[in-house]
């Protein structure tokens, strides 16, 4: 695949419903695609998720770690990343 590696095409395919309330995508070729449109982030960390948000105009001030990690555009991976996709 292209951009994106298997990890973030599959979790979004697989989670794309805590974002949509109706599928999106329905295989990977879909997955990626919608990912590279949309210019989906990978973070590295949930302190780059922190700042992706804040330079974004998103006021965070208010959240804390797990509420960051549980907004619905925030997919998050195996190995500790995680993948922003706003909808």
């Amino acid at each position: 695949m292209g951009t994106y590696d298997d990890e973030c095409v599959e979790v979004f395919l697989r989670n794309q419903s805590q974002l949509f309330r109706e599928e999106v995508v329905s295989n990977l070729e879909e997955a990626e695609a919608f990912l590279e449109d949309c210019m989906a982030v990978v973070c590295q960390g949930l302190e780059e998720v922190k700042e992706y948000f804040e330079e974004s105009g998103m006021d965070i001030s208010e959240m804390d770690d797990q509420e960051i990690e549980e907004a619905s555009e925030v997919f998050t991976l195996a190995d500790g990343r995680y993948l922003i996709v706003e909808g």
